[in-house]
């Protein structure tokens, strides 16, 4: 089943278009990443996909129905975004940003019942964040605070994940704990994972499939053996790179080359 498609998206701003007909799809249950140096159209990709912006040509469908068919409050129910810092100056505590992932799925006066409490502890528990639930947000590490988001977003039950560069200025550690927590949630729950990130050895250790940009347009999409060729990543980060098998999982591994050993 496809849960996410695109036919040729564009997006431009002050008349500089940095999404350039885009199309791809993503299978429902399926860890979708995108890939691509700065200014590439990445994150503006997401956010076409999040409903936070408009296309100025193409279609979106969610779930085989165009996304122009839902509402803010139906899109919300389906379709959850991770922003790629999560907010410290944030008055609330752990449990009740977690509960806020609730706020599409409550009635008209907006009161969460006792389903809405164990949705919200169950993914506290799921994050490994419950034992910070009384806790504000800037009383916790980049990392904790991460997991909160993300936990917030799973309160949500959507079908699809949005997750802009969630590892971004997060230690190896903590970068492995997220990409593991993702690929747990996307196999228990078949939820379609869509990640911005600039990790390229990330993305080929955990993604089903990738979409590499350049300049707002596609480069390729494939498996990871299908990117992580020289062809397409030294052309789209114009540098000089190896690659070769990760001894780890069997996929590309990809190292810069400094000019000094050249």
């Amino acid at each position: 089943m496809i849960a996410l498609a695109l036919q040729d998206n564009s997006l431009s701003y002050n008349g500089n278009k940095v999404v350039d007909t885009v199309s791809f799809a993503a299978e429902a249950g399926e860890f979708f990443m995108i890939l691509g140096p700065n200014g590439a159209g990445k994150s503006s990709l997401l956010k076409l996909i999040a409903g936070i912006e408009k296309p100025q040509s193409g279609q979106i469908d969610i779930l085989g129905r165009p996304k122009t068919k839902y509402s803010a409050g139906d899109l919300a129910k389906v379709v959850a975004l991770v922003a790629q810092q999560a907010p410290i100056d944030f008055p609330f505590s752990v449990a009740e940003t977690v509960l806020m992932g609730r706020s599409p799925h409550l009635g008209l006066l907006g009161i969460e019942g006792e389903k809405d409490y164990a949705l919200a502890a169950e993914a506290m528990s799921f994050t490994g964040v419950e034992q910070f639930a009384e806790r504000r947000l800037d009383q916790l590490s980049g990392g904790e605070r991460q997991r909160v988001m993300i936990a917030r977003a799973i309160c949500q039950e959507p079908k699809i994940i949005l997750l802009d560069e969630p590892t971004n200025a997060l230690d190896p550690a903590h970068q492995l704990k997220i990409m593991d927590l993702m690929e747990r949630f996307r196999q228990e729950k078949k939820t379609t994972v869509i990640m911005v990130s600039h990790d390229l050895n990330l993305a080929a250790l955990y993604s089903d499939r990738l979409l590499l940009m350049k300049n707002g347009r596609v480069v390729v999409i494939g498996t990871p053996a299908e990117v992580f060729i020289p062809e397409f990543i030294e052309k789209s980060y114009e540098c000089e790179l190896l690659i070769d098998e990760n001894p780890v999982g069997k996929v590309p591994r990809v190292m810069v080359i400094p000019e000094k050993f050249r």
